[in-house]
């Protein structure tokens, strides 16, 4: 085991400009930091067997969850369970950065909504 962090973990891009860091990847876990500028926004989706916790780093995520608007603010997160449509997007002026954490890893588990 090593200490992992940006500066070495898997990158990817994403989306229109943003990025994403595997921080934790694993069978059953995957801790992901990622960085949405401005502007930008996810498609919006469901998945089918994964369950995913949002938690910002910086700046302010707009998580729609389920046809309910959430803020969440530096410090704060939302759980978002199995099957519930949700969509993150950046509204506001400053880059959004946020931990996504999910069990199992989503990756290939998402479905548009």
């Amino acid at each position: 085991m090593s200490v992992v962090s940006t500066q070495n973990a898997e990158h990817y891009l994403w989306g229109d400009h943003c990025d994403g860091w595997h921080l934790a990847k694993s069978p059953n876990l995957s801790v992901i930091q990622e960085s949405v500028p401005s502007g930008c926004a996810e498609i919006r989706h469901y998945h089918a067997h994964s369950e995913q916790f949002f938690y910002v780093l910086s700046g302010v995520a707009t998580l729609e969850l389920d046809g309910t608007i959430h803020q969440l603010a530096a410090n704060q997160g939302l759980h978002v369970p199995v099957l519930m449509a949700h969509q993150l997007s950046n509204v506001n002026e400053e880059t959004l950065v946020f931990i996504v954490v999910s069990t199992p890893p989503s990756h290939g588990d998402r479905i548009n909504a």
